[in-house]
């Protein structure tokens, strides 16, 4: 198929699939899965991946803020939606389309309490990243104003892992889930029920499916973004060359100028640049492949635009370019910069075209 687009961010649905499928299978039967979705699916198209996860029975879609739940429903997503961050300033359009809120501190709670209109919420306890969430002292209070309050339909409690990709913090995790089961027991007791918990994301099914509790939330492993093999990146992301120009000894290329060449040189100009995502300190250590050929880039990334070094390869302009893909993963590209794959993926600017197949 051919695209008018130069810069184009193709995602592969099966592979999301795949990936779906492998993290399922290290779950019980019964154990619930929730997408996350925010920040624009990680940059690769809240919308469609969102319509794809809906159709492999996802139990509920994850997002941060409203603005992002409202955009699924008007695109006709039916799931469960949850906002992560619900805010003080959205009630209407919460209850309006029909938005699940995670619920973190006694302002939130008591905010939704003194209205009327049935909603369903999922509370967030802290259990040891102190970022959003309730303590675990403050267990009664929270199920006291929700038994005092009919209106607020109580679906599930959460915590959230701060650092289950690293097995050298290892018992940092097993700590913050045994603070969270220890939550939850006392949670349920006074609740008097059963409620839903919890607190694996896609690294802790990974590393400790064996804590999996009835609930997982699923993230970066969907995208494939992953030290196991078995996950694929589900994106490339390519351009093309766009002006082939020879450059002398001595002359610079690009602002500053931060690059003089060394000796008379071919050098291409591809049109992405910063203002697409491409991070500018990728300027002069990064690397493309054209022709399946490592060309490095040269001097600083500007805005629209970068240049490589093409001496030692034959091209032509209209070339296509691989900034991500087949031949440069994610997550190699993430640590050359000292990032991580979640910064490449959701820097990446709405303008790049975003193409979908789904074989």
């Amino acid at each position: 198929m051919e695209f008018s687009n130069e810069t184009i961010l193709h995602i592969d649905l099966n592979k999301l699939e795949q990936n779906f499928n492998y993290l399922k299978s290290k779950l019980k039967k019964n154990t619930k899965i929730i997408g996350v979705v925010k920040a624009f699916a990680y940059g690769h198209g809240d919308i469609e991946i969102s319509r794809k996860l809906e159709k492999l029975g996802a139990y509920a879609l994850w997002v941060s803020d409203f603005e992002e739940g409202i955009s699924l429903r008007e695109a006709g997503i039916k799931s469960k939606i949850i906002v992560a961050n619900p805010g003080l300033k959205c009630y209407k359009e919460i209850i309006k389309y029909s938005l699940d809120i995670v619920i973190y501190n006694h302002r939130l709670l008591d905010l939704y309490a003194s209205k009327k209109n049935d909603i369903n919420i999922h509370i967030k306890f802290n259990s040891g990243m102190n970022r959003y969430g309730f303590e675990a002292q403050e267990t009664a209070n929270i199920v006291e104003k929700i038994k005092a309050n009919y209106h607020l339909k109580l679906l599930s409690i959460c915590s959230h892992l701060a650092s289950s990709d690293k097995e050298e913090k290892s018992e940092f995790t097993l700590n913050q889930i045994a603070k969270f089961k220890t939550i939850s027991k006392n949670f349920e007791l006074l609740y008097d029920a059963k409620i839903d918990k919890h607190i694996l994301n896609s690294n802790g099914v990974l590393n400790f499916a064996n804590h999996q509790m009835d609930v997982v939330r699923l993230g970066i492993g969907l995208y494939g973004s992953s030290t196991d093999k078995n996950l694929k990146q589900i994106s490339q992301l390519s351009s093309v060359v766009t002006q082939i120009r020879n450059v002398e000894k001595g002359e610079s290329v690009g602002y500053g100028p931060s690059f003089l060449a060394p000796e008379n040189m071919k050098i291409a100009i591809i049109p992405i640049g910063y203002a697409d995502g491409l991070n500018r300190k990728f300027s002069s250590i990064g690397s493309v492949y054209i022709n399946k050929k490592e060309c490095k880039i040269i001097g600083n990334i500007s805005m629209d635009s970068f240049a490589v070094n093409t001496s030692n390869i034959t091209i032509d302009e209209g070339e296509a370019v691989e900034i991500f893909g087949n031949n440069l993963s994610v997550i190699e590209i993430a640590k050359k910069i000292n990032t991580i794959p979640y910064e490449i993926y959701s820097t990446l600017n709405r303008r790049i075209k975003r193409v979908y197949s789904d074989s």
